[in-house]
């Protein structure tokens, strides 16, 4: 059984359909502790109430918020591609208050320098001496906001970060804390004066996701919300310690992967740099990626192994902003996401799944 290190004490009833009509804070923070094991159940509970806590502010995107908190678990960092307006940094800013962690956001432009990115030493007259400056990267949930619309080399900075969770300024490197998450946006309408995102950066973000407009019954949600509450701000409350995320994200690492599954998941991965359609397919790192995803999702629903179901979920966000299509389809409009959503009907399915 998949099992990490954490403290769980139930005090209080809860139902998450209610979530969003309570004034007070539902889950004090104090209430998870490291100290004893977390099973299956308890992890199910924690993710429950994470959802539930963002959907105070989200409404009527119950599966965006999902798979965003299943990136987390998985630590990886999420790419959003939609239209402004969407709630994109609101999602952002409510799952660092609920998670308790902390929360920067750079505003990306074309004349923003590496510099502002990671920090520098500063003289400091008083001292007569240099001081480091650390930047907004020192953080654990950053949001880079229209992230395509800076140079390549300011770019560039997040790379190393990104992969290697670490920074190097004048020739030192320094660790960042973990956990650490990069939230990018983009608009994918406007491309006067931006910069497309190398293959090489797409690739290091674990999924692609799209918050899309909400239906009719949501929007009168929102509105009905926003007048209710007589302010502009969501407050969100601090569900679980930065100790108990870590926990977590441990507890993922352990879910099992029957040889099966994972042989699912390299069928998938393979069919995308078979395709007719497709210039270069998914890398090893898309392979990943799609594993992460999967232990995260099964975790997520209480259960400490993976079924084809958990890799399925996030099979289209992981893997189709890592494949290039050939100049034909390309010109004739065919999405990324149709290819992998046919392959995923074309690869076989694992008919009986025991555990390892």
């Amino acid at each position: 059984m998949a099992r990490a290190r954490v403290k769980w004490r139930d005090k209080f009833s809860w139902d998450p359909r209610n979530a969003h009509r309570e004034s007070k804070p539902l889950f004090p923070c104090e209430r998870f502790r490291l100290g004893e094991i977390m099973e299956a159940q308890e992890m199910k509970r924690l993710c429950q109430m994470l959802v539930a806590e963002v959907e105070k502010a989200i409404v009527g995107k119950h599966e965006v918020v999902e798979k965003l908190l299943a990136c987390i678990l998985a630590e990886g960092h999420v790419l959003f591609e939609d239209y402004p307006g969407l709630a994109k940094t609101l999602l952002a800013k409510s799952f660092a208050r609920a998670l308790g962690c902390q929360f920067k956001r750079i505003q990306f432009v074309p004349d923003l320098l590496p510099a502002d990115i990671t920090g520098g030493y500063v003289f400091e007259k008083k001292s007569g001496d240099f001081v480091l400056r650390k930047g907004p990267i020192f953080t654990n949930i950053l949001l880079a906001d229209e992230i395509n619309r800076a140079p390549p080399k300011t770019q560039a900075a997040l790379l190393e970060a990104m992969q290697e969770r670490q920074v190097t300024i004048e020739g030192t490197t320094y660790t960042l804390e973990n956990p650490f998450v990069v939230i990018a946006t983009q608009n994918p309408i406007e491309y006067e004066g931006t910069y497309p995102l190398p293959e090489a950066q797409l690739d290091r973000f674990i999924a692609r996701l799209s918050v899309g407009y909400p239906s009719k019954e949501a929007e009168r949600e929102i509105l009905a919300r926003r007048k209710a509450r007589m302010k502009e701000d969501v407050d969100i409350a601090n569900v679980v310690s930065h100790e108990t995320l870590i926990a977590m994200q441990k507890y993922v690492e352990q879910v099992e992967l029957h040889p099966d599954i994972q042989n699912y998941i390299v069928e998938i991965v393979g069919a995308t740099r078979n395709d007719s359609q497709v210039e270069i397919g998914a890398s090893p790192r898309g392979s990943l990626a799609l594993q992460k995803v999967a232990c995260a999702r099964a975790a997520m629903l209480g259960r400490d192994f993976v079924i084809p179901d958990d890799v399925k979920f996030m099979c289209v966000e992981a893997l189709s902003h890592r494949l290039i299509l050939r100049v034909e389809p390309w010109i004739q409009g065919v999405k990324n996401e149709a290819i992998v959503k046919k392959i995923l009907t074309q690869v076989p399915v694992p008919k009986v799944v025991k555990r390892a």
